[in-house]
């Protein structure tokens, strides 16, 4: 699913004649790292290392993960791999 969406959204710049410094993928830090590497490689700009928001926006983060413990495992489980 991932890999689609990501094919999708560089037909979708490319059909506007956006170029790959225009635009970035925005990804979990150490999620799918070798989707990231491969973007990098292809010339696209590398993902934010890790996006940090205090207030607000950490209480529903956490609060998500409290409702839904299977994100919990979907993170780690990605964490290793490759």
């Amino acid at each position: 699913m991932t890999r689609r969406w990501i094919e999708a959204a560089k037909d979708y710049a490319a059909s506007k004649n956006t170029p790959r410094d225009g635009f970035e993928f925005q990804m979990l830090y150490g999620i799918r790292r070798d989707l990231q590497r491969r973007l990098i490689a292809e010339g696209y700009p590398p993902p934010p290392v890790c996006a940090v928001r205090q207030g607000r926006g950490t209480r529903i983060t956490c609060g998500g993960m409290a409702e839904r413990p299977a994100n919990v495992l979907f993170i780690l489980r990605n964490l290793f791999r490759e």
